[in-house]
């Protein structure tokens, strides 16, 4: 370091930390050191060792760097800890060469305060490492596409979900692991539509072909021209809870002891029904049926033989019957069937098939008495005039209730 003017005010207004030594001892601070030391001047720092500033566990490291042989030498840099007068932390990004000072070898010491940006990088680190650490442990599958639907990243939660490795995922088009095109439609138009899905239903194939139910909650991706980029976000497996929901569904619209529609589900049925046939004109015809002399049945032979006389009954009537039309149980023995777009004639036929076949039952008792079964059928179809459902029930149960009187065992038409 030379006394040329130049280069002290260099020295002296550089905001870089600058001190130089010789034999350890400081001989040469310019402000921006003094400061950091956080002296009240320079005069107080000098000859004091440098030592005595540098964090123990560092100095053995510092005084290798610093006891070099030679006149041209010169330290990389390098992070150390020193304490300051005031025996405060900090953390130095420091790099040191071989001078002359004053006609005598020296060296001179560069140190930029790296504190805040080192305890930034702790923080990042104990970031990522939280981040990892959740990545790698969370149940639900963290995934994030492209523009094109190629997955970029997902968690290693998909081993649990869909079977597959990581790497079996990354690098493919999402819509692979979908049994159905559809579905994948159906959430994108959602996610370009409103930017974001919340326990978006879908159904996706695991590896070993098992198809299982899914919640996904994920948001769009943008670039920095606001276009679409790509997709972020998680999915779940929600097999058992949707096999809960459809049991419970199933429960709460099916008669427990025949599998078929119970009272409330029908009639709910029935009612949208109606409905469509006001909107769009088309054609309703109803049957209601009911078990002749049933309560004889119970009577003699009791409920238990009496519920398998209904599910039995339940069975026949069935086989009859499209994959359109609807079968309840209205209550006891009372039955009801739609027909969807089924004409007088048509509607006649199915009737007189359930009638017949229904006679032809061979039941038998616990005791082995044989049971003999009939049922009486009213039916009723849907008129314009009809204002509301109970209008085709109340005609319905008025030809039931003429069948029933005529003796049982036949069919008829509202009057």
């Amino acid at each position: 370091m030379s006394d040329d003017t130049s280069d002290t005010y260099l020295f002296d207004i550089t905001p870089t930390a600058i001190v130089v030594i010789i034999n350890d001892k400081l001989v040469k601070l310019n402000q921006a050191a003094v400061s950091l030391l956080e002296a009240s001047d320079e005069q107080s720092l000098l000859g004091r060792s440098i030592n005595d500033f540098i964090h123990p566990l560092d100095q053995p490291r510092s005084q290798g760097r610093l006891r070099k042989q030679g006149e041209a030498w010169t330290n990389a840099p390098s992070k150390f800890r020193i304490h300051t007068s005031k025996d405060n932390y900090r953390m130095l990004l420091v790099s040191s060469r071989a001078i002359h000072y004053d006609g005598q070898e020296a060296v001179m010491i560069s140190g930029m305060d790296v504190t805040e940006h080192n305890e930034m990088e702790e923080q990042l680190r104990l970031s990522e490492f939280n981040f990892r650490r959740l990545f790698e442990n969370m149940q639900d599958v963290y995934y994030r596409t492209d523009v094109r639907g190629i997955v970029q990243k997902v968690s290693p939660a998909i081993r649990k979900v869909l079977g597959y490795e990581p790497e079996e995922i990354e690098g493919h088009e999402v819509e692979a692991f979908y049994p159905a095109t559809t579905d994948r439609d159906t959430f994108m138009k959602a996610i370009l539509e409103f930017g974001m899905v919340t326990d978006f239903p879908g159904r996706m194939l695991r590896k070993d072909g098992t198809l299982i139910d899914i919640s996904i909650s994920s948001q769009a991706l943008y670039g920095d021209e606001g276009e679409f980029s790509g997709i972020e976000g998680i999915c779940r497996d929600v097999t058992q809870r949707k096999m809960l929901e459809r049991e419970l569904q199933r429960l709460a619209t099916t008669d427990s002891l025949t599998g078929i529609a119970n009272r409330r589900a029908f009639l709910e049925y029935a009612e949208h029904t109606f409905k469509s046939c006001q909107r769009y004109q088309t054609q309703m015809t109803l049957l209601m049926l009911d078990l002749d002399f049933f309560k004889n049945i119970n009577d003699q032979y009791g409920h238990q033989c009496g519920d398998q006389v209904l599910l039995r009954f339940a069975e026949t009537v069935k086989v009859e019957l499209r994959e359109s039309d609807l079968f309840g149980r209205l209550g006891g023995e009372e039955f009801c069937v739609i027909l969807q777009q089924a004409s007088r004639s048509e509607a006649m036929l199915v009737a007189e098939r359930i009638r017949s076949n229904v006679q032809s039952l061979v039941l038998t008792s616990a005791s082995g008495d044989f049971i003999l079964l009939t049922v009486s059928i009213g039916i009723a179809t849907y008129r314009t005039e009809d204002d509301r459902l109970g209008r085709l029930l109340e005609r319905s149960d008025k030809a039931l209730y003429q069948a029933k009187s005529n003796g049982r065992n036949q069919i008829k038409w509202e009057a």
